[in-house]
């Protein structure tokens, strides 16, 4: 019989990636519940982007147990989505064509989702861009477009490998803000990484600090200042972010 706690839930149980026999990734354990951000914060060659590529099957031999609502996760028949530092975007498709690929290759019918992309373009503000491509756009655009191209489908779990860090300061905030606003109206269970302390605070619900090589959990938070306008202006964002810096310092020897 499932249990009435794991449903709608992602948990990560003794998980461990090699590579050559040499451990990239050891001990990792957490649950994220659906509607629920949570960050991943840690040095460079930790296993971040590691732990990423096995929740989206990019990764398929591992060790330990991961369950989706309470069944091994299954890429073929579960809804993953997948935003990286490059956008994803195809060159020689224009800003539509790129939105409704993933419908495409999931042979779902676009008729159907007609309402919904609408509506996520023009929320994310590329609705006038439709015909465009992607040498075409700025950054914060391409970073939009893959945005939306994951908030058409209907995710079980959205994933996303630091996926503001190319943009300049201000493109990033505005950015930042449209995914959070947008996400907020779609509640999908997330998982970002992130280099940035402050990126980390201001959208993750929970945080997670990893270790130096091989990357373990040396840190869960639960984020106070989520959900809060403003966060930025508020005592617990400026808390939680002094909280990380000294874990950080004290595990990474920096």
């Amino acid at each position: 019989m499932q249990s009435t706690e794991n449903i709608n839930m992602l948990s990560i149980s003794e998980l461990e990636k090699r590579y050559n026999n040499e451990a990239v990734l050891t001990d990792i354990n957490f649950t994220c519940s659906s509607g629920e951000i949570i960050a991943i914060i840690g040095p460079s060659g930790c296993g971040k982007s590691t732990l990423l590529n096995i929740l989206a099957g990019n990764i398929k031999e591992y060790n330990g147990e991961v369950l989706l609502n309470d069944k091994p996760l299954n890429h073929r028949q579960m809804s993953i989505g997948l935003i990286a530092q490059d956008y994803g975007l195809l060159p020689w498709r224009n800003v539509y064509s790129n939105v409704i690929l993933p419908l495409k290759i999931k042979k779902l019918p676009i008729s159907q989702y007609t309402e919904k992309i609408d509506f996520v373009l023009k929320r994310l503000q590329i609705d006038e861009l439709k015909k465009r491509y992607p040498n075409q756009l700025s950054g914060g655009q391409k970073q939009r477009v893959s945005i939306a191209k994951t908030f058409i489908m209907d995710l079980e779990l959205l994933l996303m490998d630091e996926p503001f860090s190319a943009l300049d300061t201000i493109t990033k905030e505005q950015t930042q803000q449209l995914f959070l606003d947008i996400w907020k109206e779609q509640l999908s269970r997330t998982l970002f990484v992130t280099h940035s302390i402050e990126e980390a605070v201001f959208l993750g619900k929970k945080i997670l600090v990893l270790s130096k090589c091989p990357g373990r959990i040396i840190n869960i938070i639960d984020n106070p200042s989520f959900g809060i306008k403003n966060p930025h202006d508020k005592h617990c964002f400026h808390e939680v972010c002094t909280h990380i810096r000294n874990v950080i310092k004290e595990e990474w020897g920096t």
